[in-house]
C-alpha cells in the first residue's frame, strides 16, 4: 500500500489454483466499477529465488534536492543491483529547511565486492552532499540439500 499525492494504491500478489485466480480475474473488473476504483491485473511468471551474499541497508539524509532518487536508482541499475525496498520522505526542520531521508535495502549478489560497493555508495553520497550510513545485513542465500 502507498499514497501517491492524493491517491491510495494497493498492490496484491495472489497465488492459488487456476480456478481461483480465474474467478478473481472475472470478478474484479465489475467490483472496481461498482466501487469506483481503477483496477489493473497482470499475470506473472513463477518467481525464481536468487542467492544473495548479503544485503545492505543504506540511509541517505540531507538537504532536500531534486533528482536524488533518480541518481540513486541509476547508480543501482548501472551495477545491476537488486533494490529490495525503498522508503523516501522529506520533512521540514524547525528552522524551515527541507530535509530528505532515503532508506534502501539492496540485495548483493555473490560476484559483487562488498567493500568496493560500499566505497562507491559513500562517494555517491558525497557527490550529492548527503550523509550516508550503511549497515550490513544477513544475506538471502538458498540452502542446498547436498544429501
Amino acid at each position: 500500500m502507498a499514497l501517491f499525492g492524493n491517491e491510495f494504491t494497493l498492490i496484491m500478489m495472489l497465488s492459488g489454483s487456476w480456478v481461483s485466480i480465474t474467478k478473481i480475474e472475472s470478478m474484479l473488473p465489475s467490483l472496481g466499477v461498482e466501487l469506483e476504483l481503477m483496477t489493473v491485473m497482470k499475470r506473472t511468471s513463477k518467481h525464481t529465488p536468487q542467492n544473495y551474499l548479503s544485503r545492505l541497508e543504506v540511509c541517505f539524509t540531507g538537504k532536500d534536492q531534486r533528482g536524488t532518487i533518480k541518481r540513486i536508482t541509476q547508480f543501482l541499475a548501472d551495477r545491476s543491483l537488486d533494490l529490495a525496498a525503498v522508503r523516501s520522505y522529506s520533512e521540514e526542520l524547525p528552522d524551515g529547511e527541507q530535509t530528505q531521508n532515503v532508506s534502501l535495502t539492496i540485495n548483493i549478489p555473490e560476484k559483487v565486492e562488498l567493500e568496493k560497493l560500499e566505497q562507491s555508495i559513500y562517494q555517491l553520497a558525497q557527490d550529492m552532499t548527503l550523509n550516508c550510513i550503511i549497515r550490513r545485513m544477513e544475506g538471502t542465500a538458498i540452502l542446498e540439500d547436498r544429501g
